[in-house]
């Protein structure tokens, strides 16, 4: 009996895409963790907008899309607009399942600066241009609405549902529902839908309005809603099945804090404090055997072994993130990479229900 519907250590040369549940188009696409989860669930994904240029070509290298837009999400909207033009849009971009999008996230982190970034434009690691990152998410509403694809998923940090943030998703929701769409959204954990990592994620799932009609239930004494079931409880997998430490060694620094550190420790503070009397380090997180790896962000020290001092390998990054042992990183760290992405496990469970749920009963 299989507990887990997809594979979480699996390569690229020996999976089997089927193409055949629809078509997708990812927006902020990074290095291809949402379109590899559409891919294992058998979506056709057709093409990409990322605007990092060399983000993009990790993406185009392992993916070779038929469609590649590089550049910011406002140019591919102005192309849109001008499609009486010699500019306008492949006609497959018209006739979508589905159109995903992460807008980047950081300005909602919880570890970010949060209210002191909001409407503040800035060059952001994810970007080469100057952009304003808390209104990155209206623009991809906006080419939902010219595109209108049969549903939008749009995936974004838990943080988006925390403190002054929450009138950002009350304005997500008025504009997706002028852009003609039903709009829902799920605070999901990856670690419940077979990812070897404790990631929360907010997933908003959207269905034009002529096809949601099909699928409307009363979701509580005030909404109705088109159904869709987003539970999710695969058993979790720990670091111990799938741990190698053959990551990278500590430097000297790293070395003598790990050298005292004690059984229990969450982190490396409290080897730090004993050391020097300060406080510092609470963010390089000690991983145990028998635990759920916590989230990996883009830094290699921010989830590190509590048995060898050593840097996660790029195994074990790709088990917890449920990346193919053969990707093609293009020379970047695959913490990086990762750390940015969607799990593709992820998202496969996502858009396996979407597919399950509205698209095959269409």
């Amino acid at each position: 009996m299989e507990i887990h519907k997809f594979p979480y250590n699996w390569k690229l040369a020996e999976a089997n895409f089927t193409k055949d549940k629809g078509k997708v188009f990812s927006c902020f696409a990074c290095g291809g963790g949402s379109t590899m989860g559409y891919k294992l669930a058998g979506f056709d994904v057709i093409g990409c907008n990322e605007i990092d240029p060399k983000v993009n070509q990790v993406y185009v290298t392992n993916h070779a899309p038929r469609f590649n837009f590089l550049g910011d999400i406002r140019e591919l909207r102005e192309r849109e607009r001008e499609r009486e033009r010699e500019r306008e849009l492949p006609p497959e971009l018209y006739n979508l399942d589905i159109l995903d999008g992460s807008p980047p996230c950081s300005t909602f982190s919880l570890s970010g600066n949060r209210e002191k970034d909001w409407g503040k434009e800035k060059v952001f690691r994810e970007g080469q241009t100057a952009q304003v990152l808390d209104t990155l998410f209206f623009d991809f509403i906006a080419l939902a609405k010219a595109l209108q694809p049969k549903v939008v998923i749009a995936e974004n940090v838990k943080g988006l549902l925390m403190g002054n943030a929450i009138d950002y998703v009350r304005r997500i929701y008025k504009d997706f529902e002028d852009a003609g769409y039903y709009c829902q959204h799920f605070l999901l954990d990856a670690s419940k839908m077979g990812v070897p990592q404790m990631r929360n994620r907010v997933f908003f799932v959207c269905i034009r309005h002529d096809l949601g009609v099909n699928f409307l239930k009363v979701s509580d004494l005030f909404n109705v809603e088109p159904h869709i079931c987003m539970d999710f409880n695969e058993p979790g997998i720990c670091y111990g099945e799938f741990a190698d430490y053959m990551g990278k060694p500590y430097g000297k620094r790293m070395k003598e804090m790990f050298d005292n550190r004690t059984h229990g420790d969450i982190d490396m503070s409290n080897a730090y404090r004993k050391l020097t009397g300060k406080r510092g380090f609470f963010n390089q997180c000690y991983l145990y055997e028998d635990e759920i790896c916590n989230t990996l962000t883009a830094h290699a020290d921010s989830t590190i072994p509590f048995n060898k001092p050593v840097y996660l390998s790029k195994s074990e990054v790709c088990n917890a993130s449920t990346f193919p042992q053969d990707y093609d990183f293009c020379g970047f760290s695959p913490h990086y990479i990762c750390g940015m992405s969607v799990p593709p496990v992820m998202m496969a469970q996502v858009a396996t229900r979407v597919y399950e749920q509205w698209l095959s009963k269409l």
